[in-house]
């Protein structure tokens, strides 16, 4: 008798035992429903079994489908649930963030905006009195040298203009590590965003100049120089200035009979301090000359950048002048619009604004490196080092 008939079988692979455990579950399967729909159908193939033992990859080669081995490290994701994985979610669409900002900052300018327009449409100014031997207030009635359309060409166009020239350039010159907003599937350009902030927070600073001028104009009701001659007050007993009786007399309760002056005219008239010219032009023109101190770094010349700010300054400067050589404000209304338009374009420019926002990291970066801690290092041995 040959002992290789009664030797047991040789021991089974564990490949080859969970082989015959998933047909022995498929066998049941199919006796109970008598057959499977080939859609259905599972082998085992499509379960992608691996085998530990190093010894059976070739027979594992043909039981495996050729990139199940990668299957075990990345998840197999059904293209019938639709979803997207990994790098693909991340880059969300930015359409909503977008808009919710944009409606937002729209939003907070309107509420400085709108108190400008109730000031404009039915705004009551101080009614102030005068003396009839006020000398300041005998000028003659002159147009305006600058206009108010020159006024918002020069104050509101040629700073979104140079403004948006500037950034333009920067654009292409510069790249930006940042993630592009995606808005309606469409990235928008560096630059694009750059100049939002930037005319934003300029359009934000001339709304809170021109209410701080407005509350002032408002509450305090200063007569203008050519008032005399616009008004031509008559009081109530019906005498005029000329009158003897109304000689160093401070008279509220009059009536102006000139036919020349419109109703905006006489309100105008009580609207002197501070000039709206001078701090809307001030304001615009200063902060267009900050921006480019910031943006403008064109190594041509170095005088250039300030040769374009000493021309903003100028035009600033000669919109004050006039309005005290047309006699429409007082020096000291020019004086103090002036003051309050390059305040506010000071304080936005370098608080409100990212303009000096890396150089600001850049000078404090090593500094605060290099300062000294401790007082050993502010002692002598220190310095000298012992």
């Amino acid at each position: 008798m040959s002992h290789d008939a009664n030797e047991a079988p040789s021991e089974a692979t564990p490949l080859q035992r969970e082989t015959q455990q998933y047909q022995t579950v498929l066998h049941g399967v199919s006796s109970h429903n008598n057959a499977i729909p080939p859609s259905s159908s599972v082998t085992v193939n499509e379960i992608g079994i691996s085998s530990s033992n190093s010894s059976s990859n070739t027979s594992a080669s043909s039981v495996l489908p050729s990139g199940a081995a990668s299957s075990e490290r990345e998840p197999i994701v059904s293209p019938a649930n639709g979803r997207k994985t990994g790098r693909t979610n991340g880059k969300m669409d930015d359409t909503k963030k977008v808009l919710l900002k944009v409606g937002f900052d729209f939003l907070i300018l309107c509420c400085v905006g709108f108190p400008i327009l109730i000031f404009f449409v039915a705004g009551d100014p101080f009614k102030r009195g005068f003396f009839c031997d006020d000398e300041s207030l005998m000028h003659p009635f002159h147009d305006s040298t600058v206009t108010n359309w020159m006024l918002y060409i020069i104050g509101l166009a040629l700073p979104i203009i140079v403004i948006l020239l500037t950034e333009v350039i920067r654009g292409r010159r510069k790249t930006s590590e940042a993630h592009p907003l995606k808005v309606w599937n469409y990235n928008i350009p560096f630059w694009v965003v750059q100049a939002y902030k930037s005319i934003g927070m300029f359009g934000f600073g001339a709304a809170v100049s021109q209410l701080l001028t407005d509350v002032g104009k408002y509450t305090i009701g200063r007569l203008r120089p050519h008032f005399f001659d616009v008004c031509q007050p008559q009081m109530r007993d019906g005498t005029f200035c000329n009158a003897t009786i109304n000689q160093g007399k401070y008279i509220t309760d009059f009536e102006c009979t000139s036919m020349k002056s419109s109703t905006r005219m006489l309100k105008e008239m009580r609207l002197s301090f501070p000039s709206g010219h001078s701090s809307f032009s001030m304001y615009t023109l200063v902060f267009c000359a900050i921006f480019l101190q910031a943006r403008m770094n064109w190594r041509g010349s170095k005088l250039l950048k300030h040769f374009l700010q000493f021309l903003l300054i100028l035009l600033a400067w000669y919109t004050c002048l006039s309005r005290i050589s047309d006699y429409k404000h007082h020096w000291s209304d020019v004086l103090s619009g002036a003051v309050l338009g390059a305040t506010v374009a000071i304080v936005v420019s370098n608080f409100c604004t990212d303009l000096f926002s890396m150089a600001r990291k850049r000078a404090q970066g090593p500094m605060s490196s290099s300062l000294p801690q401790t007082r050993y290092e502010l002692s002598a041995n220190h310095a000298n080092g012992n």
